[in-house]
């Protein structure tokens, strides 16, 4: 039963005016079992929490602690992040020309287990997991998510979940770009993984369309590079009703 653990996390990012400070003391546990989504406006933080927790080198870690397990993973590499259990789907995933999706599937999948997993079972889980996913078994020869389509590339970040089997999946605006279907299909993809094993889902959305298919057991508002509202699925109604704009008044008059 894994957690992680978000402590009074600060960082900022370097802009041509110097520092500019993102996140303000964010508090946050998550708990294997779990699914917390994270909702707010543009601008609030939500995805630099998703790429300072997973390490991306554009935003430095001012103060405070993430901790996997009692593991503080800043004192980590991204690939020891990834070998320690982490996993962020992101919002604009990057093409990778001249790397076969299969190739890069199962060389992901080795260094997360700390060896190649036998050819044969390999070859039946992956093609296992496509067919979930209504995923074409031809692009496993494609280019990684050269010349996808949105969900294509969504679609392919939850292929990637289910393969590696993280204990918390990060999924940044997964419904970014989908249409109704694609949006069937990955949050299927998402609520399967979750209930096969222990894992906590840390969901970062503008929308409650998602919601309506990924129920969240806990919804945060993120204003101010903080969270400053925190409650069940209702909140999620209330957000679709009344918008952020009581909670970013309070966010500021806190700044």
């Amino acid at each position: 039963m894994s957690t992680l653990e978000i402590k009074d996390l600060h960082a900022s990012v370097t802009t041509d005016a110097g520092a500019k400070e993102i996140l303000r003391g964010v508090d946050l546990t998550v708990r294997a079992g779990e699914t917390h989504a994270i909702m707010g406006p543009n601008g609030s933080g939500k995805s630099t929490l998703a790429y300072a927790i997973a390490g991306h080198p554009k935003y430095e870690i001012t103060g405070g602690e993430v901790l996997l397990d009692g593991e503080n993973v800043l004192e980590m590499t991204v690939d020891e992040r990834a070998r320690a259990g982490l996993f962020l789907a992101m919002q604009y995933p990057v093409e990778v020309p001249g790397v076969s999706m299969a190739n890069f599937l199962r060389s992901a999948a080795t260094a997360v287990r700390g060896e190649a997993p036998k050819l044969r079972t390999w070859v039946k889980e992956v093609k296992g997991a496509m067919d979930d996913l209504e995923i074409d078994q031809a692009f496993a020869e494609r280019s990684v998510n050269e010349g996808f389509s949105g969900g294509e590339k969504k679609r392919h970040e939850v292929l990637q979940l289910s393969l590696l089997k993280p204990k918390v999946a990060i999924l940044d605006e997964t419904d970014s770009g989908l249409d109704v279907d694609a949006l069937r299909v990955v949050s299927e993809g998402v609520n399967r993984y979750k209930a096969a094993g222990d894992v906590g889902v840390l969901l970062i959305t503008h929308y409650t369309r998602i919601l309506k298919h990924i129920t969240p057991d806990y919804v945060h508002v993120f204003a101010g590079g903080r969270v400053v509202e925190s409650g069940g699925a209702e909140l999620a109604d209330e957000l679709e009703t009344n918008g952020y704009v009581k909670f970013t008044g309070a966010a500021a008059a806190a700044s």
